[in-house]
């Protein structure tokens, strides 16, 4: 299968296709994909949906995926490497955690909530205004609404992450607001969270024994330790950056309990993951 390389930190393109399949293909890079006009399939992980007008549909490495147009369709391409996130704020950072590690990887919009639509309509048409334009400041601007556009996803998937069959009456799911609050511990102890979502703590616990097969520790450290390989592999964060961000009291803190999950220290982690081929 045909791998496809980005060689700059991030770029923007408009494609308009017509009667055109897209070979299935993997990237080495983060995309998003906002259908501007047209209509087709998109095929993503063997798993084929029909795509229309106004659909944003997020792509990530090692994701084999292709398009098969039925209708000229004109396709909006916002992609970003490694190299972009290591410059990033670590608040936007997070952001794009939420997403990378809360998509479920099949087709389908991930805009759920309709007046984001026209939203991210406009975002994306002035993406392509502005690198046309090529003004002062472009790049800042560019990069901007680039973030804009990735904040709105995760606030789609925030909103309307399901967490089997519980039902909340907040516009977060239980699952949805550890996720967003992983970078904060105060705010996932059992009370907390019990108190946000006005049920008991008991409820609480059974619930994640019930619906994830771990307590709720245990999914809460396991969720938290896979952002950590996340920063690992994707930024130069120092570590006690990294521990200082997910409420560790220092990095040998941070050293000791991955070691203890992952069977190896977070910087041999990052080594064998530069020297792999």
């Amino acid at each position: 299968m045909r791998i496809k390389n980005l060689h700059k930190p991030y770029e923007i393109e408009l494609l308009v296709a017509d009667q055109y399949t897209g070979k299935p293909h993997k990237n080495s890079f983060f995309e998003m994909v906002y259908i501007l006009e047209g209509s087709g399939l998109q095929i993503i992980n063997d798993h084929e949906l029909p795509y229309g007008p106004d659909k944003l549909f997020l792509i990530f490495p090692q994701d084999s995926h292709g398009f098969e147009v039925r209708e000229t369709t004109h396709f909006a391409f916002i992609r970003f490497n490694e190299g972009y996130l290591k410059v990033q704020p670590t608040e936007w950072l997070q952001r794009l955690e939420y997403i990378f590690h809360n998509h479920n990887h099949l087709p389908g919009c991930i805009l759920k909530t309709v007046t984001d639509k026209p939203l991210v309509r406009s975002l994306t048409e002035a993406l392509l205004r502005e690198q046309q334009a090529a003004g002062p400041h472009s790049q800042q601007v560019m990069q901007q609404m680039l973030n804009t556009i990735i904040t709105i996803a995760a606030r789609n998937i925030a909103l309307f992450q399901q967490a089997g069959d519980y039902q909340s009456a907040q516009p977060l799911s239980l699952l949805g607001y550890i996720h967003e609050h992983i970078y904060s511990p105060e705010a996932l102890r059992v009370e907390k969270l019990a108190a946000y979502f006005n049920i008991s703590q008991t409820y609480v616990s059974q619930f994640f024994k019930r619906e994830t097969g771990e307590s709720l520790q245990e999914y809460i450290s396991n969720y938290r330790l896979t952002l950590i390989e996340s920063r690992l592999l994707h930024t130069s964060q120092r570590l006690g950056e990294i521990a200082a961000q997910f409420g560790f009291v220092d990095s040998s803190h941070l050293n000791k309990a991955f070691r203890k999950a992952r069977g190896l220290s977070p910087s041999d982690f990052r080594k064998a993951a530069n020297s792999a081929p």
